[in-house]
């Protein structure tokens, strides 16, 4: 299966078919007969998470958990048809994205505020809902067990207010969603990674991304499990990177002018110089074309969280002024 890459501890990684390959990987962890399911993709994603488990040889009554690191749909688009898919399954999700699992009428309006109605429905069709006695709302410390396996719950804004990363006992690694960032295989170099922060619209928080990349951290991890886009190793160096490019994207934001598009203009051609630097200095194999086909949606929703960032610290500080 070309989507399906097996790592270590019984970790699958599922390419969700996500706009294009290598963009957004599912994760599987295989224990005992059983399995959970970290992130959903969208709708679309379906069929290959099935073939993945059938591949592996659980059936769908064998799979325990759903688990959305957060609501944003490129990550839990497809719950609500995951779902229907595995009966014996619990979702498991942030006390603040529960409503929008079991009504997600806000979460399209919101989606759809940032990609145009027309273009949110091609990305992930019709949400499907999830009946709310089959929702766990997660809490600080909680764990799940999966057979003998352990799998504990963080809470960890920063990037939303409603994400979570998994800590994974027996892989020694985390599941974190967006909140270590991105890195992409494409710009690997003889097998060692890069990664870049999401600042996407509307919560980022750069204070509470500071403090959960290092609460991550702190417990020594093999490996970190990205949904942009699965393993990597060398946890401390990329933490470093992540610290320093929070900052300089920070940077390039305060120093933007003006405000609507023209603020947005500028943001965006910052965080585009920031890219070119970090090709550089890591010797990225692309061309600069190749880089921004890559990352251009991802710089766009980056500049487009700054300002919305942006324009919250003004909001507070007229309150308090």
């Amino acid at each position: 299966m070309q989507h399906l890459t097996a790592h270590p501890d019984g970790i699958l990684a599922v390419d969700s078919g996500y706009c294009h390959p290598g963009l957004a990987a599912i994760h599987l962890i295989i224990h005992e007969g059983r399995a959970a399911v970290v992130d959903t993709g969208t709708n679309a994603s379906a069929p290959r998470v099935l073939a993945a488990l059938a591949a592996a040889g659980i059936v769908p009554e064998r799979v325990q958990w759903v688990i959305l690191t957060h609501i944003h749909l490129d990550h839990a688009g497809g719950a609500g048809s995951l779902m229907c898919a595995f009966p014996n399954a619990k979702l498991v999700v942030h006390p603040r994205g529960v409503r929008h699992m079991i009504d997600p009428a806000k979460l399209w309006e919101g989606t759809s505020a940032v990609y145009g109605a027309e273009r949110a429905f091609a990305l992930y069709g019709r949400l499907a809902p999830v009946e709310a006695e089959r929702i766990v709302a997660t809490e600080e410390d909680m764990v799940l067990d999966l057979g003998s396996r352990r799998l504990r719950i963080l809470h960890t804004p920063g990037h939303a207010k409603h994400h979570i990363c998994i800590w994974d006992e027996t892989a020694r690694a985390f599941f974190t969603g967006d909140t270590f960032g991105l890195s992409y295989r494409e710009f690997d170099v003889d097998g060692r990674p890069s990664v870049y922060p999401t600042t996407t619209p509307t919560q980022f928080d750069p204070d509470a991304l500071h403090e959960s990349i290092d609460r991550l951290v702190s417990y020594r991890p093999d490996a970190m499990y990205l949904t942009h886009y699965s393993r990597v190793t060398g946890v401390v160096r990329l933490a470093g990177d992540l610290h320093r490019l929070i900052e300089t994207q920070i940077a390039v934001a305060r120093a933007a002018r003006g405000e609507g598009v023209a603020r947005h203009v500028e943001i965006l051609a910052g965080l585009e110089q920031i890219v070119r630097e970090e090709a550089e200095r890591h010797g990225w194999p692309l061309s600069e074309e190749e880089i921004f086909r890559v990352l251009r949606t991802d710089l766009e929703l980056n500049a487009q969280g700054l300002g919305i960032w942006l324009d919250d610290c003004a909001l507070r500080e007229l309150s308090t002024a």
